[in-house]
């Protein structure tokens, strides 16, 4: 069926092995973000999507022991977020106390996404969330 619409997709995928940091993956996340405009249109959004890809990077490696895959994909009405790593067990959110020292990821990510959701796969499991600028930035340069 040809309605006259098209979808315009670009991507970026990278894998983070356990002896690669958040931080590495922090760094990556922001030099894409910053091709997309968002380092000056939405710098709010910027650091909300570099803390939750923190996060889920770090999940990744300290509760599922996992090589992180991390993969960024903007399609013009969200910019999609995905974390795979190889452990099938499904996280869940914790209520920890004040004086815990971890436990608050998840709920994090569900403070900062505007949609987030995870699917056990074949080989582990995918943590996603999506993250919506109030303005729709531009395509990045060359894509």
């Amino acid at each position: 069926m040809e309605d006259g619409s098209s979808l315009k997709a670009v991507g970026w995928a990278r894998t983070l092995p356990l002896n690669s940091g958040a931080k590495t993956a922090r760094d990556w996340t922001r030099a894409h973000l910053e091709t997309l405009g968002w380092t000056r249109t939405a710098p709010d959004l910027v650091d909300s999507i570099v803390l939750t890809v923190s996060e889920l990077v770090t999940n990744a490696h300290v509760h599922a022991r996992s090589t992180a895959q991390l993969i960024l994909t903007w399609d013009d009405g969200c910019l999609h977020v995905t974390v795979h790593d190889s452990d099938t067990t499904l996280p869940r959110q914790q209520r920890p106390g004040t004086d815990a020292l971890g436990g608050r990821g998840l709920l994090l990510v569900d403070a900062l996404a505007h949609d987030w959701e995870i699917h056990r796969c074949p080989r582990g499991k995918d943590v996603m969330a999506c993250f919506r600028p109030t303005a729709p930035p531009k395509a990045p340069q060359g894509a």
